[in-house]
């Protein structure tokens, strides 16, 4: 299954987040990894307009496990002030599937 979702990284905070992401910890890797998470891409335009796209067997159960590492809910809790308009939890908490309306293979 392919996954793409929107988030909105604050505008003053776009360089920050860019240069956290050039060195995400081996360990969060290793556990998106061990959920099923694969492909994984986050896309950044200057305006903090981020969108995700990934692939899973099953997204909520990926997202699920990956509640249960440790690695993840430190990575979630730096990451929270990045964002604007988290609705409840963190990034992963908010990351709402868009329907796919076309895909050329």
């Amino acid at each position: 299954m392919r996954i793409c979702f929107l988030l909105k990284v604050r505008p003053d905070r776009v360089q920050e987040y860019r240069d956290r992401h050039a060195l995400v910890w081996p360990e969060l890797q290793e556990a998106l990894r061990e959920t099923g998470w694969k492909n994984y891409s986050l896309f950044l335009r200057q305006d903090g307009m981020l969108v995700g796209y990934l692939e899973a067997e099953d997204f909520a159960r990926s997202r699920a496990a990956m509640k249960q590492y440790s690695v993840n809910a430190r990575w979630q809790s730096e990451m929270a002030p990045f964002f604007e308009s988290l609705e409840k939890g963190g990034a992963d908490d908010n990351m709402e599937a868009l329907q796919e309306v076309f895909h050329l293979d």
